[in-house]
């Protein structure tokens, strides 16, 4: 391994992903002992279409020191409470998967066995987020648990590009070089086939101890250069197109993500304060770009803005997340694709192991090895989450859906969903990205409906639970009406920077 100490760091590549590694490096690391320098080429634009984000991101955002409403006035965003799925389980469905819990647990029960067992109302109605934002309504949470606004959990939309531009200034001001050129060459040295340098279009010779990989799709380093080898998993995730298209405002911004499936695929919706952004990711195997693109304008609320960009992509991860001296984020490490809005967190944890694991002393292969084995962790939990969305549907009008439906899907999720339909059990690692609502609001939502429940559900009388999960109801009902509405939110925002 590089036995000499990580004193110069070079990530090759802006957008989203380098800035963001170039942030936390920049605002973690004293300048004095480790200097970073971003590489950036202005003939490569970025791929931007990662707008909506889950609620990590605040961390990240507050670690950083971003004053969270100066960072929704230049980003143009807004706030996201969950995401809306349409026509995903049987077409005319319709369900919410919220941030934040859903109801309360009763006598040390899971809140979800009290209502399989009492089927109260709808799901829905136990979920503050999910009701504030099928009214229009938003507010942070509350740190007081007895308040009923402390079951609020939150996200942004934002504009990619925006934001690796505000990540972009704090990095500079933290001493974060940047270059604008275009990578012509990369050497490798001879002896250990690590990077050894950059040869630039300019004709600069660049050289760093460690390399951040965060050149796109491509790969630069961790692919061209390493011939590392991607993990392919199109066989449980086909979908390998996308357009992506702004659109205009027509009415207010609603605080959440919409995901309308489609013929063979589905079609995303974004709200930002400027615009709306829109998607239609598909398999090119059922459907063809022009009918893609076809569907796409079709399901627009306004006029669209711009010509849809055309994305090609294969779903899968790099075989090694940290090859060498290089370290890959974004989508240089891998891609699923935007179903669950995780890109942009797959690139923060990404950036929260490599600091966890920081090689100050040299490059370990212990720590190259534990990165990539909790890298590789986290992508297989985020993919099979997203599988589950294809996997669990009972439509059958489009070869796509058949397809899908019956596919074979790794042992891991077909394990806990047989787990899931017997008694409505849970058993998630510590570690997991997506907790016990997430899990139970696709589930359940899209009719993977369990024979039975947790038998310690009957402990407490059936009539003293029906009453506890009426007043629950009412109590988030009562909470979501008392609520400031989102455009109310984002305009005392907006009038806050004029005075």
């Amino acid at each position: 391994m590089q036995a000499q100490p990580v004193k110069n760091i070079i990530i090759v590549g802006g957008g989203t992903a380098g800035w963001m590694a170039a942030a936390v490096l920049s605002t973690s690391i004293a300048p004095h002992s480790v200097s970073v320098t971003v590489v950036e080429s202005p003939e490569i634009g970025t791929v931007g279409v990662g707008e909506a984000t889950i609620p990590p991101i605040l961390q990240l955002n507050a670690k950083l020191g971003l004053d969270e409403d100066e960072l929704v006035r230049k980003t143009k965003a807004t706030y996201k409470l969950g995401i809306e799925f349409l026509n995903w389980g049987a077409l005319g469905d319709r369900y919410f998967h919220p941030f934040g819990g859903h109801g309360a647990n009763l006598a040390g029960v899971q809140f979800h066995h009290h209502w399989l067992r009492t089927r109260e109302g709808a799901l829905s109605d136990y979920s503050m987020p999910t009701v504030a934002a099928y009214a229009g309504k938003f507010s942070r949470p509350s740190d007081d648990p007895r308040n009923v606004l402390s079951k609020m959990s939150y996200a942004l939309h934002l504009d990619a590009t925006l934001y690796a531009g505000v990540l972009r200034e704090l990095s500079v001001q933290h001493g974060v070089n940047h270059i604008s050129a275009h990578i012509d060459g990369v050497n490798l040295d001879s002896e250990t086939g690590f990077v050894d340098t950059l040869q630039l279009s300019d004709g600069r010779v660049l050289r760093a101890d460690l390399y951040i990989d965060c050149s796109g799709f491509r790969g630069l380093l961790i692919e061209d250069a390493l011939k590392t080898g991607y993990i392919d998993w199109s066989h449980w995730l086909p979908m390998n197109r996308a357009f992506a298209v702004p659109s205009a405002i027509t009415g207010p911004a609603q605080p959440y993500t919409r995901s309308t499936a489609g013929r063979a695929g589905w079609q995303w919706r974004i709200p930002l304060q400027h615009r709306i952004g829109n998607g239609h990711v598909y398999c090119s195997d059922f459907m063809s770009d022009d009918e893609a693109e076809v569907d796409l304008l079709a399901g627009l609320d306004g006029p669209a803005s711009a010509t849809p960009r055309p994305l090609r992509f294969t779903t899968g991860r790099r075989r090694l997340s940290w090859n060498k001296n290089v370290v890959a984020l974004g989508l240089a490490s891998g891609f699923i694709e935007p179903l669950e809005s995780t890109s942009i967190h797959l690139v923060q944890r990404g950036i929260a192991t490599l600091m966890s694991l920081f090689p100050a002393q040299g490059i370990d292969q212990a720590e190259m090895d534990l990165y990539n084995r909790l890298m590789a962790t986290e992508y297989e939990a985020v993919r099979d989450f997203v599988i589950l969305h294809y996997k669990q549907t009972q439509r059958e009008d489009t070869p796509f859906w058949r397809q899908v439906r019956n596919m074979d899907i790794p042992e891991s999720l077909a394990n806990r969903m047989a787990v899931f339909t017997n008694m409505g059990r849970l058993v998630l690692d510590p570690g997991e990205l997506f907790k016990e609502t997430s899990w139970v609001a696709v589930m359940l939502g899209q009719g993977l409906w369990p024979r039975g429940y947790d038998p310690q559900a009957d402990l407490l009388p059936e009539d003293e639970v029906r009453a506890s999960l009426q007043r629950m109801r009412t109590v988030i009902r009562n909470g979501a009406d008392a609520l400031p509405t989102h455009e109310d939110v984002l305009a005392r925002i907006r009038t806050a920077a004029q005075k």
